[in-house]
């Protein structure tokens, strides 16, 4: 590859990188302004996170058709289509005077042209970037993504607390005008002429939804048992008929693609795909990640914004760490390491991200400040981009370059699922725990008298919010409880809450350290690295399990 065109191929990856921070930004800014946003629009928590949750649905349902669609009319033109949806999106969120417009803006038109973005970046990369500068190329757009995450609560919170939480999607706006300038220079792949099985699409569709849907409303329903006052289907929460409906759905998916193919039609997804063990390992190791981190950040925030009561710049700030570790991982591995072994990458990256999480374990105790989470996040930061380096090359270079579209589709779903699960079965967890833990702290407590505590029982049967001590002072003088009662209930909450987030990360950790089981399904050899054949066998280091 030549100077000019290395250089080049480095813009084009910075440009598709920048494509991939913006589909990430926005539901980690607006989980830290939801009270502003929920002011500003005239509707309540419940509406904007009725938001963020179909803004998550819309972009993971469509996720395979979009795949699909970037490969008929071109990848290169998928993504400035998506970029154009998605920036009508963003100007309309940025202008929203009601909670519809909101719905309209964000939720359903920034989701659709996500779909079409994220399977596109994917493909783009591989038509851009030769095969020795992928993994370098993959760590540092997965790199951006994760750092969005991180980045999202600093910038959510400067904006919302000096200016106005609206400016972020004026300058997702002016990003996309600015990626769009510089398309041309991206080099794009001939479309590949084919048709579009509507019924297949429906079927993704609905089925990926029904799985997502329930997920996400776990938290509220219950997974198998219904909470209290909350919707019930013969006497069973909701949410497990949605998964397990969802599931016979997309059962019933991959059947028709198997049907088409054999007909000599054309299906949405090839599903021989999914018989490759490398790309099925890529893609497991993906929704684990996912799965993990939206777990991390899902406690971590809610450990320095309630726990430590600071502000969500402060909190920002704290998780900035994570961020530095994780682009300096992720960019400098495949550049001093570049024939590194994915598989040995991607344990470490696993190991380092179990002690980040024991450490945030230990470290959470009543004494403790926002500096006990300088070290985990680092921990955190450098597992996280371990894994970033490695992944995005592992899965496409496990197929043709004609199928990096679906492979992009099949990758973004699979990281929609993990991040989906991680929230739901980590937030599920935290709740459960502290609702069991406060509600037997007050029964035991002798200070607080036995009305209070039944009334306590009673009301917090469905679950006990985590809320900060002086949410709770406030709380607890409008009911009327005051004095030595007061007292043991904040003393009872505070010590239910740390338990609650130290049993939330070990679970975290747990997902992590159960991920290092399917590790065998990652190649030991860098992609594009020469075969090293093992001596007396003539086998490459590849079929050596672990």
């Amino acid at each position: 590859m030549t100077t000019s065109t290395a250089r080049n191929s480095g813009f084009v990856v910075m440009v598709l990188a920048a494509g991939q921070f913006l589909m990430t930004l926005d539901s980690s800014v607006m989980n830290v302004s939801m009270a502003t946003v929920a002011e500003d629009v005239g509707t309540t928590i419940t509406g904007v996170q009725t938001a963020i949750t179909l803004y998550t649905l819309v972009m993971a349902t469509l996720m395979i058709t979009g795949g699909k669609i970037g490969g008929m009319i071109g990848r290169r033109r998928a993504f400035g289509v998506g970029l154009v949806i998605y920036g009508a999106g963003s100007l309309i969120t940025a202008l929203a005077p009601n909670l519809p417009v909101l719905l309209l803006g964000w939720s359903l038109l920034e989701g659709i042209g996500a779909a079409l973005i994220m399977p596109a970046i994917v493909s783009l990369v591989a038509s851009n970037v030769g095969a020795e500068g992928r993994t370098a190329a993959y760590g540092l757009v997965a790199a951006a993504g994760a750092m969005a995450v991180a980045v999202g609560p600093l910038l959510g919170g400067t904006l919302t607390t000096f200016a106005s939480w609206r400016w972020v999607f004026v300058g997702e706006v002016v990003v996309v005008v600015v990626i769009l300038l510089a398309l041309r220079t991206v080099v794009d792949t001939p479309p590949t002429p084919g048709h579009l099985d509507v019924i297949s699409a429906l079927a993704s569709i609905i089925g990926l939804g029904m799985i997502v849907f329930g997920v996400l409303r776990s938290g509220e329903w219950g997974w198998v048992r219904p909470t209290p006052g909350g919707p019930e289907i013969l006497r069973v929460s909701p949410t497990i008929w949605l998964v397990g409906v969802g599931m016979v759905v997309m059962y019933g998916f991959v059947h028709r693609q198997a049907h088409l193919t054999e007909t000599g039609r054309e299906p949405l997804v090839d599903v021989s795909l999914l018989r490759n063990r490398q790309l099925t390992g890529g893609l497991t190791m993906f929704f684990a990640q996912f799965t993990v981190q939206a777990g991390v950040f899902f406690t971590v925030p809610l450990f320095l914004s309630v726990v430590l009561e600071l502000s969500a710049l402060g909190t920002g700030v704290r998780i900035l760490p994570l961020s530095i570790a994780l682009i300096a991982a992720a960019i400098g591995i495949p550049k001093l390491w570049p024939q590194a072994s994915p598989r040995r990458v991607i344990r470490l990256g696993l190991f380092s991200m179990v002690i980040g999480v024991g450490l945030l374990v230990a470290g959470i105790d009543p004494g403790a400040n926002a500096a006990v989470v300088l070290v985990p996040m680092l921990f955190l930061g450098l597992g996280l981009g371990a894994l970033s380096s490695q992944l995005g090359a592992v899965t496409v270079s496990a197929v043709d370059d004609d199928h990096s579209t679906e492979v992009g589709g099949l990758q973004n779903t699979a990281t929609n699922l993990g991040a989906s699960l991680g929230t739901a079965l980590i937030g599920s967890v935290l709740i459960a725990t502290l609702t069991s833990s406060v509600l037997s702290g007050i029964d035991d407590n002798p200070a607080v008298p036995a009305s209070v505590a039944e009334q306590a029982t009673t009301e917090l049967a469905s679950g006990v919010p985590f809320v900060s001590t002086t949410q709770l002072h406030e709380s607890l003088a409008e009911a009327g409880v005051t004095g030595s009662a007061a007292d043991a209930i904040v003393e009872v909450n505070a010590d239910s809450r740390l338990m609650a987030l130290r049993v939330a990360l070990s679970v975290s950790a747990l997902l992590a350290i159960a991920a290092l089981f399917g590790t065998g399904r990652i190649p030991q050899r860098a992609p594009g690295a020469p075969s090293t054949p093992t001596a007396g066998k003539g086998r490459s280091d590849d079929d050596q399990d672990p």
